[in-house]
């Protein structure tokens, strides 16, 4: 059975979020499971038709949902979206907008109660775990607020291992469920991406799977059921 809810939260920034929860949600729906994912902050967005929009984060989720871009569909997947890809208190600061934590807390909930029984909801954080999103609040506030379990996603790149690591012991500090680890591979990482899940591994004390470019979900995180 999947879990009714999930936080995709990030060890750091520009590692594989977005194209992990997407992988998360397609290998769901190739299971004949019912999945939504949300993007509630996004940061640079390009405006709805904009050539580019099927690129950033909102456009990948949705195209994984199979859902077309509408005004509608995108304000349901990421109604906080912001031109400047900066976090999202200073991206939100340039448009003369604010953010409130409890506002953004509120809205999460209200998807998580109104979706139906047997189908999972995705939310995907922002930046890091500890990546500022309001003027006080980061993205571990965003994640203990929600109160549903996290999967972590880390990069292969140089100093992921210890990232990883001490986003894990953070998670285990503030008593934050980790159902896994997912290993995304960087680019030009030193490494190879199982190198690196492996040693993560070994300390972490939770699943670890690898997520290769242009690869699938790892089949075998309990994340899945």
């Amino acid at each position: 059975m999947s879990l009714p809810a999930l936080f995709v939260v990030g060890a750091g920034t520009e590692i594989g979020k977005t194209y992990t929860t997407a992988a998360l949600v397609r290998r769901l729906r190739e299971q004949g499971r019912r999945v939504r994912a949300l993007k509630p902050l996004a940061s640079g967005v390009p405006p709805l038709d904009h050539p580019d929009f099927a690129e950033s984060d909102t456009g990948r989720l949705l195209a994984a949902q199979g859902l077309a871009v509408t005004p509608e569909t995108v304000a349901a997947c990421s109604p906080w979206r912001f031109a400047a890809p900066l976090a999202p208190d200073l991206a939100a600061a340039r448009e003369g907008r604010s953010l409130s934590l409890t506002e953004l807390v509120d809205w999460c909930r209200a998807r998580l109660a109104e979706a139906d029984a047997g189908e999972t909801v995705v939310i995907e954080g922002v930046g890091g775990l500890m990546s500022p999103i309001t003027e006080a609040a980061t993205g571990l506030d965003w994640l203990k607020s929600q109160k549903i379990p996290a999967l972590l996603v880390s990069g292969s790149y140089l100093g992921a291992i210890s990232h990883a690591l001490t986003a894990v012991e953070t998670l285990r500090a503030h008593d934050v469920p980790l159902t896994g680890i997912v290993v995304s591979e960087s680019p030009e990482a030193p490494t190879s991406v199982e190198t690196v899940a492996g040693q993560i591994a070994r300390h972490a004390g939770v699943p670890v799977g690898c997520l290769t470019r242009g690869g699938a979900f790892p089949a075998d995180l309990p994340v899945l059921g």
